[in-house]
């Protein structure tokens, strides 16, 4: 029998693994049925971190995945498979869970005899949930960490996960260098996040003379884009990594609201209803499941009897801390380094982990309306990442649609047909995909 190649794909907030079936399916056709080759491709669709158990946090979500992976492992071992090469996709939050993942299955040594191929992600909030310079984003800054439970206080980096009161997004920035890939600009995770940067060339790409060159093959996915000299986005060409969205400049009311006349005239006129009872609604629902979570996760804290990766991380800052104290201790004249960021060299003054007067300084000001608000912790996060070697981004552009967020992986595509535009930035992540 052929050795296993095992893809792990894992859906984001709210999200159960159907909304990785079309996915699931596109990877299938591509890799799945390839002749002559020494290794058989098997889909693992993570669901033991579904529904209700997304509010409890990037942490607890990435423990259960990982043993949800372990025991397929070994499920396929008594079939008679070995597992040898590893590979893991994820989506929104799915990616930033698949970056616990990867800790975990380090720690507990799944790597010395598995080898790691594939890291992707869409649309995935890398730098956590940014907060720009407009009420809706003030309201949803506060909100966010009371209603989402112990994933929100994550998205908004409200929260002090490491013993030392870091937030887990800043955790996973500064140790680990996973192979990304970002998506671009989509209303609910926004451009400089997924897309792991400072800036949004396309907030205004009606105005600024951006010029844009789609993949002939891939639908939606830039091949290369390019800014006029005289506007002050950044200019960059680099098809390469994976799949992003810019959002509509079109308002446009949800797809099961959408009618034709003359029921179209009756859904106008019950907005003013409609609208006030859907967000009491949906307040009283995300109220009641972040206690729920809170509950949940008070029972997992008290009952939890093995190291977990945040232990691990305790004793790394532990030590961090004895260094520096060594420092202090050391005589003078004795070189102190100045990057603890790892795989930068010791005279890289550049890459401190105390952000410059200079960044400070571009996190105070206010940017224009479509661009983030971004702390200096965001703006670390942002120095880390964009270090890897390995990183590569791919962009993808959808205009004239309210949301892109679920079309980039055709998330529901029989309920709503046009999630199926996005077919091209899975046929791109597939075609990509190293068997």
């Amino acid at each position: 029998m052929p050795d296993v190649h095992l893809l792990v794909l894992i859906h984001g907030m709210w999200g159960n693994p159907s909304h990785l079936a079309h996915a699931s399916k596109i990877i299938h056709e591509v890799k799945g049925e390839i002749e002559d080759s020494d290794v058989k491709l098997e889909v693992l669709v993570a669901e033991t971190n579904k529904d209700e158990s997304t509010y409890d946090g990037i942490d607890w979500g990435g423990e259960r995945v990982a043993e949800e992976i372990l025991q397929k492992t070994t499920d396929l071992e008594r079939e008679g498979h070995k597992v040898t090469r590893f590979s893991v996709t994820g989506y929104s939050l799915g990616g930033l869970v698949a970056r616990y993942v990867i800790g975990i299955l380090h720690q507990s040594k799944f790597f010395e005899t598995v080898q790691p191929v594939n890291f992707n992600t869409m649309a995935t909030p890398h730098i956590g949930i940014p907060r720009f310079p407009s009420t809706f984003s003030a309201i949803s800054t506060f909100l966010g960490p009371k209603l989402l439970s112990r994933s929100g206080e994550q998205f908004f980096c409200v929260d002090k996960w490491s013993p030392r009161g870091r937030p887990l997004v800043e955790c996973l920035a500064s140790l680990y260098h996973p192979e990304c890939s970002p998506s671009i600009h989509d209303t609910t995770v926004p451009y400089v996040t997924s897309g792991i940067s400072a800036e949004d060339p396309f907030g205004e790409y009606q105005k600024n003379g951006i010029k844009i060159d789609f993949h002939e093959k891939y639908k939606h996915v830039i091949k290369s884009y390019s800014v006029a000299p005289s506007s002050s986005a950044m200019t960059e060409e680099e098809p390469r990594s994976w799949a992003g969205t810019i959002r509509s400049m079109r308002p446009q009311l949800p797809p099961r609201f959408q009618a034709e006349f003359p029921l179209n005239v009756a859904v106008y006129a019950l907005l003013p209803i409609l609208v006030p009872t859907f967000i009491c609604l949906a307040f009283i629902r995300l109220s009641f499941q972040s206690h729920k979570s809170r509950s949940r996760l008070r029972d997992l804290e008290a009952h939890s009897t093995r190291d977990r990766l945040i232990h691990i991380i305790g004793k790394l800052e532990s030590e961090l801390e004895s260094a520096v104290v060594d420092l202090y201790d050391a005589p003078a004249g004795t070189p102190i380094p100045t990057s603890p960021i790892p795989g930068a060299s010791p005279g890289d003054t550049t890459s401190s982990i105390a952000p410059t007067k200079e960044k400070d300084k571009k996190s105070r000001s206010k940017p224009p309306p479509y661009q983030p608000l971004l702390t200096p912790g965001q703006l670390q996060c942002i120095e880390n990442l964009n270090k890897i070697p390995q990183l590569k981004k791919e962009r993808a552009f959808f205009e004239g649609v309210r949301n892109s967020h679920a079309i980039i992986v055709c998330r529901d595509p029989k309920m709503f047909k046009h999630h199926l535009e996005g077919e091209g930035v899975l046929r791109h992540w597939a075609d990509h995909f190293k068997l």
